[in-house]
This record gives structure tokens, sequence and C-alpha cells, in this order.
């Protein structure tokens, strides 16, 4: 490592630190980025010649016919015949993803009063819905009611089923530990792995924001180069994915704008300071901010919280280019002036060149958005498919 010293008598490292150590790339690294690779083209372009995969992925026949041979072996991927309409050279026979042949179970805990559930095929189609209300649990008895619950989805599934996602609220690292989400008395939490051991089963864990961008970008259509979804239920989260990759930040707290300030001297937040998005954004304290008005009323008041809304956003959409917000939660309450207030805020605060083209608008898959992630998440965690 070279140093340099700057006109203070400081140093500094030189140009040559900079460049960040490299790990060994080891064969089964390879072997597991590679069969990514064929699952992803399979699972989003459909049934594919081995000839096709390999001009796709740019990996050699060979490699291929070794890949497929495999996935065919592990009931991933199935042989379904020659190319219809060829008529010239060698038959092209295709194979895809058995798409049908496995389930994923999810379960959205956002809402505070009931935990929300249902078995999914790969390709996000329901198969089983379930809820079940909280009733006040938190801490270890709200772990020990997720358990039963996600047992009870597990053994109404009519296919194996391929892992578990779950979405909650809070801070939660890669590994699916839960550093902090005050609402549910969890700290220093190891979810997924604790789920994991009691179900059997690989249990993967995030912010319920975060994969409801997943699943917003994976099942409903959403561009992934610049997207932000801000879900709104008993508190206000967002998720982030730029260039086609979920946003975690320095301590996977990426996306919590809903305890930025907006109202100098507001409302206490239950995160210990006052004056929050989330103490006038969040479904609760929307409610109570129309309760008993009439409508013009009401335009006005939700109208006064989609500007303060614009001014969280704005910077947020500046700083990192977005194309997309969506709005996820009660549509009465979010779809009209108060989206409409947003978005005139933020390109009134921002360049034309940033917002003239950006869409802010009500998230396509609704209320189903974060059991949508949730299958993703276990997608990506067992599959490498996104």
């Amino acid at each position: 490592m070279t140093t340099a010293v700057t006109r203070n008598g400081t140093t500094r490292k030189g140009l040559s630190a900079g460049l960040r150590p490299t790990s060994k790339v080891l064969p089964e690294h390879a072997r597991a980025h590679n069969r990514a690779l064929v699952l992803q083209h399979l699972f989003h372009a459909g049934p594919t010649s081995r000839a096709d995969l390999a001009r796709a992925t740019s990996l050699t026949r060979v490699t291929i016919s070794d890949l497929v041979a495999v996935l065919i072996a592990e009931g991933l991927v199935e042989e379904l015949g020659i190319r219809p309409g060829q008529r010239v050279g060698k038959p092209a026979i295709l194979v895809g993803m058995r798409t049908s042949a496995y389930q994923i179970v999810s379960v959205d805990l956002t809402d505070a009063a009931v935990m929300r559930g249902a078995v999914l095929s790969l390709t996000g189609d329901l198969v089983v819905r379930e809820s079940l209300a909280i009733d006040g649990r938190t801490g270890t008895e709200l772990v020990d009611l997720l358990t039963r619950f996600a047992r009870r989805l597990i053994a109404a599934a009519t296919q194996p089923v391929l892992g578990v996602g779950i979405g909650s609220p809070g801070v939660i690292d890669a590994a699916g530990r839960v550093i902090e989400a005050p609402n549910r008395r969890w700290f220093d939490l190891g979810l997924a792995e604790e789920l994991s051991e009691s179900l059997a089963l690989p249990v993967h864990v995030a912010n319920d924001a975060n994969i409801a961008a997943l699943g917003e970008f994976t099942f409903g259509g959403a561009s992934g180069d610049g997207l932000l979804v801000l879900t709104v239920g008993e508190g206000v989260g967002a998720g982030i994915m730029l260039d086609g990759a979920r946003v975690r930040g320095h301590s996977d707290a990426a996306g919590e704008l809903g305890h930025v300030t907006v109202v100098d001297g507001g409302e206490p937040c239950a995160c210990g300071r006052s004056g929050c998005l989330e103490t006038i954004l969040s479904e609760p304290a929307l409610r109570r901010a129309v309760d008993g008005l009439d409508p013009d009323a009401t335009d006005a008041a939700l109208a006064s919280v989609g500007r303060l809304l614009g001014v969280a956003l704005a910077p947020v959409v500046s700083a990192l280019n977005l194309a997309e917000v969506l709005l996820s939660g009660p549509a009465d309450l979010l779809d009209g002036p108060l989206r409409e207030q947003a978005l005139e805020t933020v390109r009134q605060r921002t360049m034309p060149a940033i917002s003239a083209e950006l869409e802010l608008r009500m998230a396509s898959l609704d209320e189903d958005v974060v059991l949508a992630g949730a299958a993703v998440l276990v997608l990506s965690g067992q599959l490498g498919v996104s």
C-alpha cells in the first residue's frame, strides 16, 4: 500500500489502496452462478432449446448440457419436446422450468393486528390464502405464533415447498436477522435461522417494504432501473431497486423514509422522535386526519399530507434518478389528492431532467405486494431467480 502526505502534514492512502481486495472464484461459485443464469432465462423467457440457452447465457454448449441434465435430475427442469414448426435441420428439443412442481409459502407481517399468508406457485399464482389474528402478541409469543402459522400453510401446500419467505417491519440484515423491529419487540433476533430449524425448510426474511419492491419488479412489471415502493400501513417504509438490484444500505436500513422528520414539533413517533413522516402518512394517521370531514375538506387534508410526502421524496428522487415511485396501501386515501400533490411537489423541487418523466402511481399488486415479494425472496435465495 502506498501513502501520500497532504499539505497539513497528515497522511492519506495512495491510489493503489483504492483497489478492493478480490477473493478467489471457486468452482462451486461458478457452478452456482451458471445454474442461476440458466434458471433465470427459463423463468423469464419460457421454454428454450439448449443451443439458444448457450447463446443467451454465453456459456458453452457442453456446460449447458451438463447444467440442464443436473436440473432435470433435481426436478426443476423438464424436456418439453420438439420446437413447433421446425422443418429444417436437427430438431431442437425445448427445455423449461417445472414451475408447477414446487410451491412457496409467503407470510406478510406488515399489519400489527393480523398476519397474512399464502401458498404461491413459482410464477406467483395464488394457491391458498390464510390469515391469523395476532391479538397483541410480541416478542417470543409472536415468533411461536408465526411458526404455527407457517406450519399450517406448509400443510396446505399441494406440491413440495421450495422455501418460506417472510416480510416483516424493521431493520433486517442479509442473513434474515432482525436487528430491530420495535413494534414487534424483536431485537437482534435470528428469525430466519430459528424458523428454518423449526420448519426444516429454507426460510428467508427481509424488510416488508424492501421485498414489496422485489414483488413489483418480478411480478408487477415495474422497472428495476430506478424504483421506489412506499408501503403505507401501520407504519411507513420504502423499498428501492436500482439497476435491477435491491438496495440494502450500509446497515441494511435503506428505505427508512417513514422516520424522516417532516413536521417540526409534530406528533411523537414510535421511534422516539417527533414529526416523522410516519406520524402523518400511516393509515391510522390518515384515517384520523379525515375523520368527520366533508369531501372538500378531506381532499384538502390529504393534499396537505401529499405535499409533505413530496418534500421527503424529492431529494431521494433527485439523488437516485428514480423512474417510478409506487404507493402500496389504502387506495381510498392514497390514490387521489395525496398522490397528485406529492408528484406535483416532487416536480417543483427537482430538475425537469430528473422528474419530467417520473411516474408516481399505485402499486399494481395492491395488498398482495409483500406476499409476492416474499415469494421472490425465496426464488432468489434458492434458485437465483428474480
